[in-house]
C-alpha cells in the first residue's frame, strides 16, 4: 500500500516509465511549442533535485518554491516531497506590476515559514540575486536553479521514511478574509484527498482508459490548492496524463482553453465561475463551430460562488459543440481540507432550488442556489449554529462543518488559530471539527454554499450575501467586468449619513465607461434597490485590474473596504457622494 505520492511515481516510472505524465503548451496554443515529461524522467528529475536536499541536510526543513509556469515546479515540488523536505509554493515576482504584490507575499511567506532554502527557475533565482540589497531576508537563504542539478545526482537519492503523519507542504490560504495562514498538509491527507477526488469525479481506471489515459486539462496556477492538488497531484496518483498551460495564456485568451479540451479531449476540466464567463465572453459563432466538446465528462466549477445563470447560458452557447449540461460539476473545498469536499454527481445536472436557505443566517434575497454536491466517502458535513456550536437542521444556514482524513493538521506555528479553527465540537458526533468560515444549508444531504462568514453583510436585522450583491451589480451594464466588484458595509452617520451600517459598492469598469459613469451609478443603485431592497450609500467605478484580489484571484473585500475608506482607490473618475 502506497504511503505517499513519492511510493506512486515509483510505481508508475517502474511500470510505465515512457507515458506522458504532463504536457505543457508553452505558448498556450496547442499548435504552437510543447514540452513534455513522461513518467521515468519525472522520477528522475525529482530524484536528483531529492538529493541534492538530503545532501545538505535539509529533510525537515521548509523549501519555498518560486516557479514560473511550467513542468520545473513539478519536478521541484515532488523533489520536496521525495526528500522529506516540506514544499512551500509561491509566486515569483515577475513584471512591474505585480512585483510589490508578489515580493511582499514571497517575504511574508518566506519569513512565516522559516524556509531554508528557495527552488526556482534560473530566471526568478537570477533576479532574487540582484535583490539581495532589498531583501535581507534572504542572506542566509539558499537559492538555487533546479534546472542546473545535474540528472547523475538521482543516483544517490536515498528513499525518505514517510509515514502518513509526515508533513508534506504547507499550503498557504489566498487571504481572502484575513492574512494568508500555512495549512499544514501531511501525506496522509494528500492520499485521502487524492481518493476523494478520484471516487467523486468517476476517475476509474476502466473509465479513464476510454480517454486514452487523457485526464485533464488545466490553466489553473498550480501553487494554489485547486491547480495543485487536483490537476497535477491526481495525474501523479493515478498515473495517467494531464495537459498544462500558463493561467496567463488563458486570461489573454481564454478561448485556448476550449481549444485544448478539443484537441485533447480529456475527461475533466474546470476552474472557477469566472472562467466560464470569460469562455462566454470570447465565444464567436466560428470558436463555438471548430470545437467538439462531447468528451468533457466533468467540467467541475468551484472556489467562488457557482453561478445558475452562468451555467445555463454556457450550457446553451456550447451545447452545438457536443457541451453537455451533465457535465457540470459544481464543488466545494478549502486549503483546510486539503482542497476537495463536496462534488456533484458525475452525468447528472446541478441541483438547483429557489429558496436560499432559512434560519438566523439566511439572506434576505431568495436567489436561486447551486448545490455543490455531497461529502466524499469518508469526510462529515455538518452545518452548525456558529455561537451555540449545535447542528441545524436542514435547510437552515449556518457554518459549513468538516471532519475527515482529509482534514489538515493545523496552521503552522499557530496554536490559537489552530485551535480555533480545527478542534471544534459538535453535540452527538465523535471527533472534532473543523470550523470553514463558510456559510451554507443542506438539502436532501447536498451541500449549497450561500457565503463566507466574515463577509456577510447585515443591515436593518436582515442578512445579504455579497456575492448577491456584486452579481446585480455586474448585471446593470455592460461595461462592468464580471467578477470584479466588491461589496461591502461601511458605519453611517459620522459624515452625515444615516446611522448604522450602510453597503458600498466598488467595481472595475471599461475605461471608456468614464463618460457614462453617472448613468451606470445610477444604474447599479437602482438595481441593488430593486432587487435587495436596498440603499446604497456610495457606489466607485475604478479601472480595470485594480480591485485587490488574492493569489487565487478570489475579491478580497476586506482590502477594497480599506483602500474606499483611505481615498486608495483608483477611480474611473471622480466618486459619487460620500
Amino acid at each position: 500500500m502506497a504511503r505517499s505520492l513519492v511510493d506512486l511515481l515509483t510505481k508508475h516510472a517502474t511500470h510505465q516509465p515512457d507515458r506522458t505524465a504532463y504536457r505543457f503548451l508553452v505558448t498556450g496554443d496547442c499548435d504552437g511549442e510543447i514540452e513534455d515529461i513522461s513518467y521515468g524522467r519525472l522520477a528522475e528529475r525529482s530524484r536528483a533535485i531529492a538529493a541534492w536536499l538530503e545532501e545538505r541536510g535539509l529533510a525537515g526543513s521548509r523549501a519555498m518554491l518560486l516557479y514560473p509556469p511550467g513542468l520545473d515546479f513539478i519536478c521541484g515540488y515532488l523533489g520536496c516531497l521525495s526528500a522529506g523536505v516540506v514544499a512551500v509554493p509561491g509566486v515569483p515576482p515577475q513584471g512591474r506590476s505585480q512585483n510589490h504584490r508578489a515580493l511582499t507575499r514571497m517575504k511574508r511567506l518566506v519569513a512565516d515559514a522559516d524556509a531554508k532554502v528557495i527552488l526556482g527557475g534560473r530566471d526568478v533565482i537570477g533576479a532574487l540575486a540582484g535583490m539581495t540589497e532589498h531583501l535581507p531576508e534572504l542572506a542566509d537563504i539558499t537559492c538555487v536553479a533546479t534546472e542546473d542539478i545535474p540528472d547523475e545526482a538521482a543516483a544517490s537519492w536515498r528513499e525518505p521514511d514517510l509515514t502518513a503523519d509526515s508533513v508534506a507542504f504547507l499550503q498557504y490560504t489566498s487571504g481572502s478574509t484575513s492574512a494568508p495562514r500555512g495549512v499544514v498538509v501531511t501525506h496522509g491527507n494528500l492520499l485521502d484527498n487524492e481518493r476523494v477526488i478520484t471516487e467523486r469525479m468517476g476517475h476509474t481506471p476502466d473509465v479513464i482508459a476510454q480517454y486514452d489515459h487523457e485526464l485533464i486539462v488545466s490553466w489553473l496556477p498550480v501553487h494554489h490548492d485547486m491547480g495543485l492538488i487536483g490537476p497535477v497531484l491526481n495525474t501523479v496518483y493515478l498515473g495517467l496524463t494531464t495537459t498544462l498551460f500558463s493561467p496567463l495564456h488563458f486570461l489573454q485568451r481564454p478561448d485556448r482553453w476550449l481549444k485544448a479540451i478539443s484537441r485533447y479531449r480529456p475527461h475533466t476540466s474546470g476552474g472557477p465561475n469566472f472562467a466560464y464567463e470569460l469562455g462566454l465572453k470570447h465565444a464567436t459563432p466560428e470558436l463555438v463551430d471548430g470545437l467538439d466538446l462531447s468528451s468533457w465528462k466533468v467540467a467541475f466549477n468551484g472556489a467562488e460562488p457557482v453561478r445558475a445563470a452562468t451555467l445555463r447560458r454556457f450550457g446553451d452557447t456550447f451545447a452545438p459543440a457536443g457541451f453537455r449540461r451533465e457535465a457540470f460539476y459544481p464543488c466545494y473545498g478549502l486549503a483546510e481540507a486539503t482542497v476537495m469536499v463536496t462534488g456533484g454527481s458525475v452525468d447528472s445536472p446541478p441541483a438547483l432550488v429557489e429558496a436560499a436557505g432559512s434560519g438566523p443566517h439566511a439572506g434576505a434575497a431568495d436567489a436561486a442556489a447551486v448545490g455543490c454536491g455531497r461529502p466524499g466517502s469518508g469526510l462529515t458535513l455538518a452545518i452548525a449554529d456558529p455561537e451555540r456550536h449545535e447542528e441545524l437542521t436542514e435547510g437552515e444556514i449556518g457554518e459549513i462543518w468538516v471532519s475527515g482524513a482529509s482534514v489538515a493538521k493545523g496552521y503552522w506555528r499557530n496554536t490559537l488559530a489552530t485551535r480555533e479553527t480545527f478542534r471544534a465540537t459538535l453535540a452527538g458526533h465523535e471527533g472534532r471539527f473543523l470550523r470553514t468560515g463558510d456559510l451554507g444549508f443542506l438539502r436532501e444531504g447536498e451541500l449549497f454554499v450561500t457565503g463566507r462568514l466574515k463577509d456577510l453583510i447585515v443591515i436593518d436585522g436582515r442578512n445579504h450575501y455579497p456575492q448577491d450583491l456584486e452579481l446585480s451589480a455586474e448585471m446593470s451594464h455592460p461595461a462592468l467586468r464580471p467578477g470584479c466588484t466588491a461589496a461591502f458595509s461601511v458605519e453611517g452617520g459620522a459624515d452625515g449619513g444615516a446611522d448604522g451600517e450602510q453597503v458600498v459598492l466598488v467595481a472595475e469598469a471599461a475605461p471608456e465607461a468614464a463618460g457614462e459613469t453617472e448613468k451606470i451609478t445610477d444604474l447599479i443603485r437602482s438595481t441593488i434597490g430593486e432587487a435587495h431592497g436596498l440603499a446604497v450609500r456610495d457606489v466607485v467605478l475604478v479601472r480595470p485590474g485594480t480591485i485587490p484580489k488574492t493569489s487565487s484571484g478570489k475579491i478580497q473585500r476586506h482590502a477594497s473596504r480599506a483602500a474606499y475608506l483611505g481615498g486608495a482607490l483608483s477611480t474611473v473618475a471622480a466618486p459619487a457622494t460620500r
